[in-house]
């Protein structure tokens, strides 16, 4: 079996350090694989609370009441949210770090994985965690109901929330959505970098693509190259105007 040479002007040793380091990736494989087991987890979270959720319907109707529901409805879609975000960190994480996912016309292929980067995953993870942020905000919502100065505890679940908690509940997400809006401005800025020793308004050879005096600069050098060659031939040079 042939070995890959080392590139020019490198030895054995240091490409052989520079491999070792690359395929060091796949140290992360186990991390991702363990996350896998994180989502199965989830999965048997949200049956649980599901099943909670119907036992108190159907068994203790006269309890339940619409808030109840609407707060056990919302632990349901907060687990599905999380595990949307282990989705993304996994296979966008995997993607971008580890190795290739050859999906390529596979009718299930998430739209977002044909151009994942480093970029673009972490501002869907901030979007992702924005989302959670607001589950949970909708949540001390519903259950503060009339709260005054001194706390007040909640009807449903019966935790004690204070003015101060919940403004500090607020401002912490305020700040996830700064953080996702600043993400977002970043991945667009680098998307608009124009190359290295390229100058804006100016064409790769360093001449203004629009130089009204570009086609006069090089006439005189047509029209002296063609009296030569006429010379050469021992015609006569033509008149220029």
């Amino acid at each position: 079996m042939s070995s890959v040479p080392p590139p020019a002007g490198r030895s054995l040793a240091v490409s052989s350090i520079g491999y070792m380091i690359f395929f060091s990736r796949w140290l992360q494989a186990p991390l991702y694989l363990g996350l896998i087991i994180a989502q199965l987890i989830y999965v048997w979270v949200f049956i649980q609370e599901l099943w909670h959720l119907g036992d108190d319907v159907i068994n203790h109707s006269a309890d339940v009441t619409e808030a109840s529901v609407m707060l056990a409805v919302l632990g349901l879609i907060d687990v599905v949210m999380i595990a949307n975000l282990l989705i993304m960190v996994i296979i966008g994480g995997y993607e971008t770090f580890v190795s290739k996912i050859n999906l390529s016309g596979h009718p299930d292929q998430p739209e977002w994985l044909s151009h994942v980067n480093a970029n673009v995953l972490k501002v869907k993870l901030a979007m992702a965690i924005i989302g959670i942020s607001s589950i949970h905000l909708l949540k001390t919502f519903i259950e503060v109901g009339n709260m005054t100065d001194a706390g007040s505890g909640s009807d449903v679940t019966g935790e004690n929330y204070t003015s101060l908690g919940v403004f500090w509940q607020v401002v912490i997400h305020m700040v996830f959505i700064v953080s996702a809006l600043a993400l977002a401005a970043i991945d667009r800025m680098s998307k608009h970098v124009p190359p290295a020793g390229h100058t804006a308004g100016t064409s790769p050879t360093g001449m203004a693509p629009s130089d009204p005096f570009a086609a006069e600069h090089r006439l005189p050098n047509t029209h002296i190259e063609a009296d030569a060659i006429a010379r050469a031939a021992g015609e006569r040079p033509a008149l220029h105007n």
